[in-house]
Formats: C-alpha cells, structure tokens, sequence
C-alpha cells in the first residue's frame, strides 16, 4: 500500500488575518508611494495615530517597520522623516533597478512569454499614451511602474520580486519629486513603447541596451528634479 503524502496527513495552517500594525503600515506606505507626505517632512506618531484612529503603538512600529524598508529615516532624538533623496541615492536607486531588471527582462525574452503579458505591455504604453496626451504626471508615474512591474512578476523569480518591491518603492519617492509638474521627459513614452516592442522579439543585447539607456535618461531627470527641490 503506498504512503500517504506526508502533506495529506497534514491539516493546513489556519490563515492569518493581517495585524492592525499590518493595517497601519499599508495605510502610511501608500500615503507615502501616493506623495502625501513630501520629502523632508517629519512624520509624528500622535498625529498619525489620531488621523488613523488607532493606538500609538500601532503607529510606532509600522513607522519602524517602514525605516527598515526604507521609505523612512529615523533621526535620534530629532523623530521620523521622509527622505529627501540626494543624487547619490538617485544614481544608486537607479543602478540597482538596472541590474534586477536585466536579469528579468533577459529571461522573459529568452523563454515563452507568460500569457497576457505582451498585451498588458501594450495596454500599460496605451494608458500612458492618454495620461501623458492630459497632463496626468502622478498617472503616468503610476504608469511607468507598472510597466516594469509586469516584467518583474513574468520573471517568475519570488526573490527576484521581493528585492524590486524595495527598490520601486524607493523608485516611487523618486517619481513622487515629478508629480504634477511639467514633465522633464517628453520621450518617456516611446522609450516604454519600444521596450514592449524588444521584449516581444527575440534580441536580448538590443533590449538591455535600450532598458541602459532608459535608466540613464531617468536618472539625468530625477537628478535634475532633486537639484530643483534643494535650491
């Protein structure tokens, strides 16, 4: 008689609902990726928590949690601040994203393309096209990240993912400096439509090279932006 799987005779973990400190740190991270709160600016527990409606322990260790992310900085003594990003973080943010999003656009290139995923390019490029055609800068950035997202998760790599939602978030405060101002960038738009364009073929050099140069004009613009937000 053959065994039974050791995972039959397992009864499953019961499934956890989110913790309200879970809550709170999803509220304040979209607050953050949203703009709402600009760089530089001091984020205080009692405020929070009464905005939240919730405790201040709650507020203090998501505000914890989001230091270790990234999306925060704790200065002793001073409290917790958005961080206003210096050009070497720019460049750094930048570099990283380069080398995760090689590795996945080499792969989705060189193996069958996910279902959906060419058209989803397409679309995400369309829906750039219209924001950018009305002046909807938060949409297009909204936009650009999603784009490389969808490159991201065809990947198929967990670890691969985990370490983009760090580096995006980080993306997301930069691209936060461009909201709702003029754009820097007229060509964004058919660089993202020629990436989809690479990503559909078969040419993985000509992809890279065209995702380098994409990385390159984006930083020369949030650089640019950074310097106007000091002066």
């Amino acid at each position: 008689m053959p065994h039974e799987p050791v995972w039959a005779a397992q009864s499953p973990s019961p499934v956890r609902r989110k913790t309200l400190t879970s809550q709170v740190a999803d509220r304040i991270r979209a607050d953050l990726l949203t703009g709402k709160f600009p760089p530089g600016s001091q984020l205080g527990e009692t405020e929070l928590a009464e905005s939240l409606g919730v405790s201040r322990g709650p507020v203090r260790e998501s505000l914890a949690r989001l230091v270790h992310e990234g999306l925060l900085l704790s200065r002793p003594h001073r409290g917790v601040f958005v961080p206003l990003l210096s050009e070497a973080d720019i460049i750094d943010i930048y570099y990283a994203r380069e080398a995760l999003e090689a590795a996945a656009f080499r792969r989705v290139i060189t193996s069958a393309k996910p279902p959906g995923l060419l058209s989803a390019l397409d679309e995400t490029v369309d829906e750039l096209a219209c924001a950018t055609r009305v002046g909807d800068w938060s949409r297009v950035a909204d936009l650009d990240v999603r784009f490389h997202s969808l490159v991201i998760e065809a990947a198929g790599s967990p670890r691969l993912h985990r370490m983009f939602d760090t580096v995006i978030a980080e993306t997301r405060l930069c691209l936060n400096l461009q909201a709702n101002a003029d754009p820097a960038r007229l060509d964004l738009l058919d660089e993202h439509r020629e990436l989809a364009r690479l990503i559909a073929g078969d040419d993985v050099h000509a992809a890279l090279a065209a995702l380098t140069q994409h990385f390159a004009e984006a930083t020369v613009t949030v650089r640019n932006r950074v310097r106007a937000v000091r002066r």
